[in-house]
């Protein structure tokens, strides 16, 4: 029999979790029916998701929906297959997730009581040691309950929360791209990126005219803030001095906001001066002109019928990076438009050699899918002997994935 059609999305969006077994346990809370995002999203980055579900879930959530979100067969009740050894006995799977977890569910596991698929599934785990994460729904009350934090206290070191969000007087499950952010970042714990220090810049700059007229470029930021993400997935302490763009940032990242040339210049030394830094990774499209004499007031149209404006250079960050921290690893980037791949990577090389990078990352801009604020872009990565490695026509988050992979092997 042919795969499930529902399984056709795996590994669309990034295969981090390629060949994992991800068990989805649902137990009743109103918040199961995101248990059927969660578990596409974790198929999208490449997991194979099995999901066990209690009895009372049956309730709110089918168990035909979990199979066709998933494509494989659902565990509502424990049969003579041993359904809860062949899911989480010794290297069966990978994962035990359960979202979402209500309080009487926690309760059981941290007391031994193996009395639905759920809490069965979860004391072979913990037998076996294969890694668990609960993700808590309900409502407040009951969340600050002194027993069951006391019981969750039992569980502390034994398995990994992902905490709620404390709203409208309940402790609402984590959404279903926070609980993937956390999923991958654990997948991710053996990364050689997990404690290093990263500062990274993305965006735009804008120099004034005056007060409401700049100078500026088409920058998203998007390429940036994709690294940003997939560095922090992967377990590293990411710093990003952003300028102006339209990108979506990762949340739990620390952003320093920097409009100008001259204030990303003065945020990026004081950062490498004031702390230590494994990596900088230089993506922003900083202005290589700003106006030399800027008005404090707007210019006013009806008076000028024409203007002249003098532009000078402005300077070159990715040039004081390793005055700044001469230890830190630089991964600078190139941007050229409408050149052939020779031209391309001899700029680019030639810019690595002056800056000192140890890495350099060339784009085209000029070429289609490639532009300015698109969603998708070609580069070519360049080290100091020459090495070059072409990153094919894709998305920006897997463009990052796969200069991430490069930068770990360095």
């Amino acid at each position: 029999m042919s795969e499930h059609p529902s399984k056709d999305i795996v590994g669309s969006d990034g295969d981090e979790l390629k060949g994992k077994k991800i068990v989805l346990c649902v137990t009743a809370s109103v918040a199961a029916y995101k248990a059927v995002d969660l578990a596409r999203l974790l198929m999208r980055h490449g997991a194979d998701v099995y999901a066990v579900m209690t009895k009372s879930t049956k309730l709110v959530l089918t168990p035909d929906l979990m199979k066709w979100a998933t494509g494989n067969d659902v565990v509502t009740e424990l049969t003579w297959k041993l359904e809860h050894i062949q899911l989480a006995d010794y290297g069966r799977s990978d994962l035990i997730l359960i979202y979402p977890c209500t309080g009487n569910t926690m309760s059981k596991i941290a007391n031994g009581i193996d009395d639905t698929p759920v809490t069965s599934v979860a004391s072979v785990a913990l037998g076996s040691k294969i890694p668990i994460m609960i993700a808590p729904a309900m409502h407040e009350a009951m969340y600050e309950n002194a027993i069951l934090q006391n019981n969750m206290d039992k569980l502390k070191g034994l398995v990994e929360f992902i905490e709620p969000n404390i709203a409208e007087g309940k402790a609402k499950v984590a959404d279903p791209e926070v609980v993937l952010n956390a999923v991958l970042a654990k997948m991710r714990s053996n990364s050689k990126l997990k404690g290093k220090n990263i500062l990274i810049t993305a965006g735009a700059t804008l120099e004034h005219i005056d007060p409401i007229r700049v100078v500026t470029n088409p920058a998203s930021g998007k390429l940036g803030a994709a690294i940003t993400k997939e560095a922090m997935n992967r377990g590293a302490n990411v710093t990003l001095v952003y300028g102006h763009g339209y990108a979506e940032l990762p949340s739990g990242a620390k952003v320093i906001n920097a409009e100008t040339s001259d204030e990303m210049m003065e945020a990026v030394v004081n950062e490498l001066k004031s702390h230590k830094y494994d990596i900088a990774i230089m993506t922003a499209a900083v202005s290589d002109f700003k106006p030399e004499n800027p008005k404090n007031v707007k210019i006013e149209t009806r008076d000028n019928k024409q203007i002249t404006i003098t532009l000078r250079t402005t300077g070159k960050i990715v040039d004081q990076i390793k005055k700044a921290s001469p230890d830190t690893f630089l991964v600078a980037f190139k941007a050229d438009s409408d050149v052939s791949d020779e031209q391309l990577i001899a700029s680019a090389y030639e810019k690595m050699l002056e800056c000192k990078a140890d890495l350099i990352v060339a784009n085209d801009v000029g070429r289609k899918g490639s532009e300015m604020g698109s969603d998708t872009s070609e580069v070519f990565v360049i080290d100091k002997n020459r090495k070059i490695v072409r990153i094919p026509m894709q998305s920006k988050h897997m463009v990052a994935r796969k200069l991430l992979d490069l930068l770990q092997e360095k």
